[in-house]
């Protein structure tokens, strides 16, 4: 008869999961992507070095999940009031604000550093992150072109990607301000080339 009373492995696991995930997250907001070692991840976590490498190749590799599962987790889905530019401007401008708080661009940052020398990174980044935002917001311009709110010709991809690719720029080199007033006139550029013909 099994023990009752033995300790739950999978709980432990969670557990220890949950504490490496939470000890990188505080540890690059604190001291940056070059300062995070494996060492410094399990120390905090009170985990061994080897609980993180039976799970995780890399500090990068932990930061992504560590991200993902707490960040960006949920529905890819943009809302649809039937108001295109509304829903568009609604959500990138919660990105800003997002983007505003240091525990989000903490990690962001530190991923997009990471991703220029690690090609898995960055292989894994874009299948976790970027490319369900991005499809995320091709799908509604697509129902905008359905109910003839926008120019059924137009390639919604290339169309999310003119919206998302300006907002990365600025947000990468730090030369202008991530602002509302900037995401609404991005949308208001973006959708003057939507505009259905005719």
């Amino acid at each position: 008869m099994a023990d009752k009373h033995a300790p739950d492995a999978t709980r432990r696991s969670q557990r220890s999961r949950l504490a490496i995930c939470e000890a990188a997250l505080s540890l690059v907001a604190e001291s940056g992507y070059d300062r995070l070692t494996v060492e410094g991840i399990a120390a905090r976590a009170g985990v061994g070095k080897q609980t993180i490498y039976r799970w995780w190749p890399s500090k990068g590799a932990v930061l992504l999940d560590a991200f993902t599962e707490t960040m960006v987790a949920g529905e890819w889905a943009l809302p649809d009031t039937g108001d295109l530019a509304a829903d568009l401007k609604t959500v990138l401008r919660a990105t800003v604000d997002e983007f505003a708080d240091p525990g989000f661009h903490a990690p962001y940052r530190a991923l997009y550093v990471a991703m220029a020398d690690d090609a898995e990174l960055a292989a894994g980044f874009t299948a976790k992150v970027l490319e369900p935002g991005a499809r995320a917001y091709a799908e509604r311009i697509r129902a905008a072109q359905a109910c003839g709110q926008a120019d059924p010709g137009c390639d919604a991809r290339l169309a999310a990607e003119a919206l998302l690719a300006p907002f990365a720029q600025r947000w990468l080199m730090r030369n202008q301000p991530l602002s509302h007033a900037f995401t609404d006139s991005l949308v208001d550029l973006v959708l003057a080339g939507l505009r259905p013909r005719g």
